[in-house]
């Protein structure tokens, strides 16, 4: 590796033309700039410089050198200049949030990024594990989970709450809503499916479905694709829980039976990221904007 101390005296003298005023520059002695650019050769294996009197003349192996040296001069000012300049409307925002969610929020980040075009915004769709495993990682650097997150992992905020909802097919509008017949129909089970399905059934106090066993519940189908999983729920083959924000976007809306609770359920949304990590002021900015459209 080139040693970067040698390197930056032999760019100085280049530029300067003069040994003298090279040291003088550097605040060295003109022996001490003489031994780096004799050191340079050395590591180099070929000379850089072919002294004529007081003056020099770059040998071809010294342009190479020189124009290394100029490049990385550049590129480490471009470096710092980079790391000075955190533009809170420009720039790669990495986020993942549920798919339901995604839903609702893609189309507003959008309009953020359509009044910034400097911001880019990647959004991802991805259960609670997943996102707390990728903001572990630095494969993102906010998330929107439905989980509290471990303190000692992570920092969070309380963004908002979200419905969730007892999704039936329509033929069962009249039927009573108890386990012997979520029994009977199935659920359409999904990557959120046990957290959607235990919130609610703790808190939607009916009390026919109060002490539903999860794990004894039948699964009439399985689908990770948050866009289909109503699907089949629409043909009369399962149930489902799912946030309210997913069955407004179903094109099929109409075939569907919204079950009303006695206590309408939400679920807490939290804004996480990972703990003691300084986000880039364009973070500040998407946080700012999520915080309004959740208010």
């Amino acid at each position: 590796m080139l040693n970067p101390i040698w390197l930056n005296t032999f760019k100085t003298l280049v530029d300067v033309g003069h040994f003298t005023h090279t040291a003088e520059k550097l605040h060295m002695t003109q022996p001490g700039v003489s031994q780096h650019i004799r050191k340079l050769e050395e590591l180099c294996g070929h000379a850089l410089i072919k002294r004529i009197n007081k003056t020099f003349e770059l040998t071809e192996q010294g342009k190479l050198v020189y124009e290394y040296a100029a490049k990385s001069a550049d590129a480490e000012a471009r470096l710092f200049a980079s790391l000075e300049f955190d533009n809170p409307f420009a720039g790669v925002c990495k986020l993942s949030c549920s798919g339901s969610l995604a839903l609702k929020l893609y189309p507003q980040l959008l309009s953020l990024q359509q009044a910034h075009l400097d911001l880019k915004i990647h959004l991802e769709a991805a259960p609670n594990q997943k996102i707390f495993n990728d903001l572990q990682t630095d494969m993102i650097d906010l998330g929107i989970v439905t989980q509290k997150p471990d303190e000692r992992l992570f920092q969070s905020t309380v963004l908002g709450s979200e419905t969730l909802c007892l999704v039936l097919p329509k033929l069962y509008k009249e039927s009573e809503i108890n386990t012997d017949l979520l029994c009977d129909i199935g659920v359409i089970d999904h990557p959120d499916a046990q957290h959607y399905l235990s919130i609610y059934f703790n808190a939607c106090e009916l009390e026919s479905l109060s002490k539903i066993n999860l794990d004894k519940l039948p699964k009439s189908g399985y689908v990770n694709q948050l866009s289909q999983i109503l699907l089949p729920v629409s043909r009369g083959l399962g149930f489902t829980v799912l946030p309210k924000s997913a069955i407004t976007n179903f094109v099929d809306s109409e075939s569907l039976f919204v079950v009303r609770p006695k206590t309408e359920v939400r679920e807490t949304l939290y804004l996480v990221q990972k703990r003691n990590r300084d986000l880039a002021q364009r973070y500040h900015t998407v946080n700012s904007y999520l915080a309004r459209i959740f208010s």
